[in-house]
């Protein structure tokens, strides 16, 4: 695990986490570090079954290998303590997501974080108030503006229900 000082470790996050307010809903201690990119990876929208009911009634983000691709993301970082919380949110115990090591290009050097990539992945659009989540976490910790444009370009499926961004939160 991509541990640093003071019993803390760092999380790339390029979903829903991206947003500050989400992420801190199971994980109080997480502070913005920095933004980073992920190089030859490219986002994905998906599920982990081809029919799965979920909080955001849609794919859900994940990362793939591409080479010449690259993700954006926030580089977090929380007490150690929140690594179950975090874990439980991506549903590693129920084999969602599977943890993994990356290393991010920051302005700070290349720095090495924990991240999840989706198991048995089946692609599907996501819900329009998952991308506007990624979207305003995007917005709120400065991804580049190309890199913005192309997550706002993501086409959804219409789900016009209740979704977990009920429960969001969101200071402006």
């Amino acid at each position: 695990m991509s541990v640093i000082a003071n019993g803390r470790f760092m999380y790339f996050a390029f979903g829903s986490n991206l947003l500050k307010e989400r992420l801190q809903l199971a994980n109080p201690t997480a502070t913005f570090h920095t933004t980073g990119r992920l190089k030859d990876h490219e986002l994905n929208f998906g599920l982990r079954e081809k029919i799965e009911h979920t909080i955001w009634h849609g794919g859900v983000a994940t990362i793939a290998s591409c080479p010449g691709a690259d993700v954006w993301g926030v580089i977090w970082t929380l007490s150690n303590e929140d690594l179950p919380r975090l874990d439980k949110q991506e549903g590693v115990n129920k084999g969602i997501y599977s943890p993994l090591e990356v290393s991010v290009e920051t302005d700070k050097g290349l720095l090495f974080c924990r991240t999840y990539q989706m198991m048995n992945f089946h692609a599907c659009p996501p819900s329009p108030q998952y991308k506007q989540v990624v979207c305003l976490g995007a917005k709120q910790n400065g991804l580049p503006v190309e890199y913005l444009k192309r997550l706002e370009a993501i086409q959804t499926n219409n789900y016009s229900g209740p979704s977990l961004l009920d429960t969001i939160r969101i200071d402006k």
